[in-house]
């Protein structure tokens, strides 16, 4: 059990990232972690997964005192490009002899607030860094839930870069090296920049995230082993301190059809046949908690048009996609944005709606400040 699909989609990219970076004296750090499977069984614990998730087994997440290849705990999302900003500034103050930290990041995960502050901040100070945007549309869980902004994944940045991958064909490494010119120190740049504009075009498809101060690759087949490891390689050569994003496409639960073909791309799981991918679930007759939550509020938002729901990317774990189904316009899902979500309900209440804000609890830890400030001393 535990996140299935999350890890099938990075395998390869795991074994690339392994063989082209130098751990532990080079950092990785997995935003989320729930994707580490494939790292904890190339870092020696392999066969310690008969206890994952279990009292003195393995994490489920990455964790720095399990192991000195854990670069950086998690568990939560949006971390991990303040979290290898800070590594880099560190390695450059203290003079080490490399300096390598990657952070890879979902589409999901960077919705969150946290990850532009840390790019804004990281092409501002011009850190050395990597970031691996890694793009399989899986924004929610599920996406696909009916909401005010329909059934695409609950973020423009998605929407902005499912149009880079529709409107770019992937990368290869040919592509990739005429265009490195931009690394380059500038005197060769100007030598070379024609060449350049004629490898890359007239307009840049990362625009945005060069206008942060990054230099933008891809997108890229993440699950291409022939072009990813040269490119990879590339790029830790590199004398520049300019930060990186690379842009991948992978696909969640890659290689295995039941994971690939269910709605939730079989995210989080119990014990499963491995045939057919069917859950083993104990038979239960009494509804769930979420369900009675959920089918409460239809019945009392039948009564009060003013009554709205409010997810932030896990409607499925909130009831939120039952009550979508039936007041898909009064259904807003914001994605990775907990604080986001506890404001803008504060924003509705004050005009007259009755906003039901479903956040996990332990998510609702980063909404704390806005449920204190924006929420309760405002009487809302």
């Amino acid at each position: 059990g535990g996140h299935l699909s999350s890890s099938l989609g990075v395998v390869e990219l795991t074994v690339a990232l392994h063989h082209v970076f130098d751990m532990p004296e080079d950092d990785i750090v997995w935003d989320v972690s729930h994707q580490c499977y494939p790292h904890k069984m190339l870092t020696g614990r392999r066969d310690r997964f008969n206890k994952l998730r279990q009292l003195n087994g393995l994490s489920g997440f990455c964790k720095r005192k399990e192991s000195v290849y854990d670069s950086f705990g998690a568990g939560h999302s949006t971390t991990s490009i303040s979290a290898v900003q800070g590594m880099s500034i560190a390695k450059s103050m203290l003079n080490k002899r490399r300096n390598n930290c990657i952070a890879v990041i979902g589409d999901g995960a960077i919705t969150g607030g946290m990850a532009y502050e840390a790019m804004n901040s990281a092409g501002y100070l011009k850190n050395r860094m990597i970031v691996i945007l890694n793009d399989n549309g899986q924004v929610s869980l599920p996406t696909g839930t009916q909401t005010a902004g329909g059934v695409a994944p609950a973020s423009q940045l998605s929407a902005y870069t499912s149009k880079l991958l529709v409107s770019k064909p992937f990368q290869d490494f040919r592509d990739f090296a005429k265009s490195f010119n931009k690394l380059l120190p500038e005197n060769i740049q100007d030598v070379n920049k024609r060449v350049d504009e004629y490898a890359r075009g007239i307009v840049s498809g990362g625009t945005l995230f060069e206008e942060l101060g990054f230099y933008y690759v891809g997108p890229v087949d993440g699950h291409d082993l022939d072009n990813l490891i040269p490119i990879l390689e590339k790029l830790r050569d590199s004398p520049s301190n300019k930060p990186v994003l690379l842009h991948i496409k992978t696909n969640k639960g890659q290689g295995y059809p039941p994971a690939e073909k269910a709605s939730d791309k079989m995210h989080g799981v119990g014990k499963f046949d491995l045939g057919t991918g069917v859950q083993v679930k104990g038979k239960s007759v009494a509804p769930s908690l979420t369900s009675i939550f959920a089918n409460s509020l239809i019945d009392c938002a039948t009564e009060d048009r003013n009554i709205v729901g409010i997810t932030a990317a896990m409607p499925g774990g909130t009831g939120m996609d039952i009550f979508g189904r039936r007041f898909p316009k009064r259904t807003f899902d914001v994605g990775i944005a907990e604080q986001h979500a506890v404001t803008m309900a504060a924003g509705m209440a004050c005009e007259g709606l009755k906003p039901f804000c479903a956040i996990y609890s332990t998510f609702l830890q980063r909404g704390y400040d806005q449920v204190l400030h924006d929420v309760a001393i405002q009487n809302l």
